[in-house]
């Protein structure tokens, strides 16, 4: 589509959250955030369309950076905005550095690309420093045989376009909380309206601009719904009406997929009308059962660390995420030739629990790369660097702070 302190981040994964009402960090917040990550890890690997159902982790995240950036707001907008870039471009340097090296690396020259040659195409670099549109990249690279399967820039690059639309929503936030202060329900159901203009083909924009422009419509609405949470807005509707006409748009979204189902099925990615009306009421209902908890209750809390940490390195973990899962592949190609597996029973067993040992695999490596460059985060923050910031010294140092000012 990210935290640290006293203030965490529900931005472009890995900005500084939205404050909760009391002191301290809102641990609900956080707890969506990480299984907002999870679910874009797993739905990359496994591919279940149903998961886009299950829990709209794009709507969430969306929702979560709008309502932080109106907090911040508060402050003089442009130096929100440059704040919010600062944070969000030294990971994305990163990662495009180690890209681009790869691309060519294996012979790939953008001024001969076909798709991206002449002035335009090398102009279209620069979203690999800045991303306000689409980069380049060649559809096929390499080969077959290769370490890397032929379309692995794609897959590598496609999560980009979170951070594209994150960086308009951006722009656009000083606009979309003036627009709420003033015309809160109009300003709220617009993004639904324009979603059902350019997301159903009444007008067809052609392109990576209609790409965007339709990311912008699909998910603007929880953006503004973010907005509208931090502004008390929600909190005037009765809960009672609220998920009610949640319920009924969720509704709504789920009739019109059922009627244009794509070749992945219920996959609402690929359908924007249902993907914005199951965005939108999922979210409303959300932010209207939002606890703000202070820590993480009951057995919840045994997960507090990695909640942390997920939250800490969140824009870390979304950009390589898709380059360790393709990276799992020549890992485990590697095990057919070891001797012991040369059976046939043991070749079946290795082809029957790939797609599981790869999502076993992949987390180890996600750690390697939080530890690798999970750091730059911190330096975009303009903090020390911290190689596993999963909240365990500052709670230990708490707990000792609360035992030296007990009475006796």
């Amino acid at each position: 589509m990210t935290t640290q302190g006293h203030t965490q981040s529900y931005g472009a994964p890995g900005q500084e959250a939205a404050a909760p009402k009391r002191p301290g960090r809102d641990r609900y917040l956080d707890l969506l955030r990480s299984i907002a990550l999870v679910r874009v890890v797993v739905y990359h690997l496994f591919g279940w369309a149903w998961l886009t159902v299950l829990f709209p982790s794009m709507g969430v995240m969306f929702a979560l950076a709008g309502s932080l950036m109106a907090r911040s707001l508060n402050r003089p907008a442009w130096g929100v905005i440059k704040g919010r870039l600062r944070r969000l471009l030294p990971p994305l340097w990163a990662f495009s550095a180690v890209v681009l090296t790869l691309l060519f690396a294996g012979g790939w020259n953008p001024s001969k690309d076909p798709d991206h040659s002449g002035f335009w195409g090398l102009a279209e670099m620069v979203n690999y420093v800045i991303p306000i549109g689409a980069p380049p990249f060649p559809w096929d690279i390499g080969s077959e045989s290769g370490l890397l399967e032929a379309t692995w820039a794609e897959q590598a690059v496609g999560p980009l376009w979170y951070l594209r639309a994150y960086l308009w929503f951006v722009l656009a936030s000083p606009l979309l909380l003036w627009a709420v202060r003033r015309a809160p329900w109009a300003t709220l159901l617009a993004p639904l309206g324009l979603t059902a203009v350019v997301g159903t083909g009444l007008v067809s924009i052609p392109g990576e601009t209609g790409n965007a422009v339709t990311d912008f419509a699909v998910y603007g609405g929880c953006w503004v719904l973010g907005i509208a949470h931090q502004e008390g807005l929600l909190r005037k509707v009765p809960r009672y009406l609220a998920v009610s006409c949640s319920t009924a748009l969720m509704a709504f979204g789920l009739w019109w997929a059922s009627g244009h189902l794509g070749p992945e099925g219920w996959n609402l990615n690929d359908i924007p009308p249902a993907q914005a009306a199951w965005s939108f009421g999922f979210v409303v209902i959300l932010l209207q059962y939002s606890p703000s908890w202070q820590e993480l209750p009951g057995r919840l809390a045994r997960w507090d660390k990695l909640v942390t940490l997920s939250n800490n390195r969140a824009v870390t973990i979304y950009l390589w995420h898709n380059m360790l899962i393709m990276a799992t592949v020549p890992i485990l190609d590697s095990f057919y030739e070891f001797s012991f597996l040369q059976s046939d029973t043991a070749v079946a067993a290795l082809d029957s629990t790939y797609t599981i040992l790869t999502f076993v695999l992949v987390w180890p490596l996600i750690a390697v790369a939080i530890l690798a460059v999970g750091w730059i985060e911190d330096l975009a923050a303009g903090r020390a660097p911290r190689l596993w910031p999963n909240g365990a010294r500052k709670r230990t140092r708490k707990r000792s702070v609360r035992r030296g000012s007990a009475r006796p």
